[in-house]
């Protein structure tokens, strides 16, 4: 049946919404990408202005542009974001409130996954954020008296009539309104909100007309929120090497977002191909040769000849770049064609078609959103967007073929902290406050141990800077576990790889110290023998002792030489200044949170400012050519401070 109610004028739908369902809106709208910013900024107007209404928002990952601050910050970042998002790009206005703790008293907003650190001031965030599984959202759902679910779609008009592609997000969506039927739950209004340039997926995200109430199609849409591309150092880099070595051909892969994710596709490509030097590179860093070891039955040293299979809840720009290279191109396929092969035995490997990648939500680049388009216009299914119940747990009626499908499969993710006994700190912080959001890593790491010959691999760098000096990111406790203990895996830093699983605490404790910083191992060997957990006598082996930076510096001085580690593998959004720019502001801003930094920016102000070479196109983008006021001549000279450096 068509839908009885459509809009163009976004208010006017607010206003519809809002009659329709009464002064209690209680609203479910998608992770990431698939939120209408537009209509729920008119909804939660309508609410700032009239205080006998309420609004409860369940969601996640609202996706808001940075917000600079006054200073060096926002002379760079403020062009930036006009180019990257757009003039007419709309923020979230609930998330930004929200961030600076100004929601009124009659909203409320509760995410199970936060864009990272971005909320770690907020009250209310804090108070309000639910702390679940990915898969369990849907059901916990159920119990919330939703009322209203609106979501951003594509649009196709064919013989069949009108179709709605869930696109993005197909992940949640899904499996709630399936739940509400099978609760006996009455139905929400249902309001697809459709962007044009949204990729239209068909499979299980396409849906008919009829399963919403209510179209809005705006004359205009503002940009798809897109992510910008960052960059990679060595220590990322360094830490892709080693992972790349533990993913097996023909096997199943999953893997997140960010710079660790970028450095390990990166390696997976070099490993594909140019073999003979990501070898030589991988033969530099493993010192003690446990990646060489763990390779030669867990993962693999020569390229890809069968190729990988995808199956990951988030579908993001690593996932094209290895299709492109031929690496991401193992083809799985549903019941149907699984039962026609057997019947006509054949082998599940010989039915043509299927897919090669099984993803619940997308977010990435604007490249991504082309290349999605263009994949379902010229191989159809080739990409399958599902339920998120479908791709994080084996559970149900796909179980069968699910294990099939996700043979070897090497389930990477990343962490910010690890103990030596092998428990896993990637959400929040001990002192209760939420960074991020489990999400689904705890569905891939439970998933890992139930998959014949899965592996759940986290990813960590071994240090973080603070306050001017550095700290270890493996300690011997922690008072907040995201991973327990009995779960672990494998861990993999920019040293090396440990192999947990099966292990006694004390094997366990070895193995983590064996990818730990130098400068730490001493210290933790101490610990961890002082709680009888380590055995006395045991010695730190010597080559342990290279694991520092100046190492990682030296064992890929000849990729860095041929341009094969380059600051951003997958190229840049920002312009060739803005990236001289960036390693300037870093510096700058690390400097500026010590008093031995502070004390070296203080001489640094002291010094004359004429201009060296290079720094005028520099000063140039930043608005500090010619300074007026005496702050701009205090943040050119701290911005030329930084450049030297």
């Amino acid at each position: 049946m068509p839908i009885e109610h459509r809009h163009t004028d976004t208010e006017a739908c607010a206003q519809h919404i809002a009659g329709w369902l009464g002064p209690d809106l209680r609203i479910a709208a998608p992770l990431g990408l698939g939120k209408p910013h537009e209509l729920l900024n008119a909804l939660y107007q309508l609410t700032l202005k009239d205080t006998t209404r309420s609004l409860r928002l369940y969601t996640a990952l609202s996706l808001a542009r940075p917000q600079p601050k006054p200073g060096l910050e926002a002379r760079f970042l403020e062009p930036f974001l006009q180019r990257h998002f757009g003039a007419d790009y709309i923020d979230p206005q609930y998330a930004l409130d929200q961030a600076r703790d100004a929601l009124p008293s009659n909203v409320e907003v509760h995410e199970f996954y936060l864009e990272s650190g971005s909320m770690l001031h907020s009250g209310s965030a804090q108070r309000n954020y639910i702390s679940q599984n990915y898969t369990h959202v849907a059901r916990d759902l159920v119990m919330q008296d939703i009322n209203l679910l609106v979501q951003l779609v594509a649009r196709r008009e064919g013989p069949n009539g009108v179709h709605y592609s869930l696109s993005c997000n197909p992940d949640l969506t899904l499996d709630f309104l399936k739940q509400m039927h099978v609760a006996g739950k009455q139905r929400p209004v249902c309001v697809a909100v459709v962007h044009p340039d949204l990729p239209y997926l068909g499979g299980a995200a396409e849906v008919p007309e009829d399963y919403f109430d209510l179209e809005l199609r705006p004359a205009t849409s503002p940009r798809l929120f897109a992510l910008p591309r960052l960059p990679v150092d060595l220590a990322e880099y360094s830490l892709g090497l080693h992972a790349s070595a533990l993913v097996k051909d023909g096997g199943c892969l999953e893997i997140g977002i960010g710079a660790l994710s970028d450095a390990l596709v990166k390696a997976l490509l070099l490993r594909q191909q140019d073999n003979t030097l990501w070898r030589s590179a991988l033969a530099a860093l493993d010192l003690s040769a446990s990646t060489h070891t763990l390779a030669a039955w867990l993962g693999g040293l020569a390229p890809f000849k069968v190729g990988l299979y995808g199956a990951s809840e988030m579908v993001m720009d690593g996932f094209m770049h290895l299709q492109r290279a031929d690496v991401l191109r193992r083809r799985s396929w549903d019941n149907l064609a699984l039962e026609r092969a057997s019947a006509a035995g054949r082998l599940a490997d010989d039915v043509p078609g299927g897919h090669y990648l099984r993803g619940a939500f997308f977010l990435g680049t604007r490249e991504l959103y082309e290349w999605l388009q263009a994949a379902e216009a010229s191989d159809p299914g080739a990409i399958a967007m599902g339920p998120v119940s479908n791709v994080n747990q084996l559970y149900g009626d796909h179980q069968a073929l699910a294990m099939l499908q996700r043979r070897d499969a090497r389930f990477f993710n990343t962490c910010m902290m690890a103990t030596l006994l092998g428990a896993a700190v990637s959400d929040g912080l001990q002192d209760g406050e939420v960074v991020s959001g489990v999400g689904g890593q705890y569905n891939f790491v439970a998933m890992a141990h139930e998959l014949p010959g899965g592996r759940s691999v986290l990813l960590l760098r071994s240090t973080r800077k603070v306050h001017g000096g550095i700290e270890s990111n493996i300690r011997w406790n922690y008072g907040h576990t995201t991973i327990p203990r009995h779960l672990r895996d494998v861990f993999v830093t920019e040293y090396g790889v440990a192999d947990l699983r099966g292990k006694s605490d004390n094997e366990c404790i070895e193995a983590m110290l064996s990818i730990c910083d130098a400068r730490f191992l001493d210290a933790l060997c101490a610990e961890a023998k002082s709680h009888r957990k380590l055995a006395a006598d045991f010695v730190i082996p010597e080559a342990w002792r290279h694991h520092r930076p100046e190492h990682l510096h030296e064992a890929l001085a000849p990729l860095r030489q041929k341009g094969l580690l380059p600051p951003f593998p997958f190229g840049s959004d920002f312009t060739e200044v803005e990236q001289r720019l960036l390693p300037a502001l870093n510096w700058l801003q690390a400097s500026s949170s010590h008093w031995r930094g502070k004390l070296g920016l203080l001489r640094a102000l002291c010094r004359p400012g004429a201009v060296a070479g290079g720094e005028g196109e520099a000063l140039a983008r930043m608005g500090l050519t010619t300074p007026v006021t005496m702050a701009d001549r205090l943040q050119r000279r701290l911005l030329q401070a930084g450049l030297r450096r």
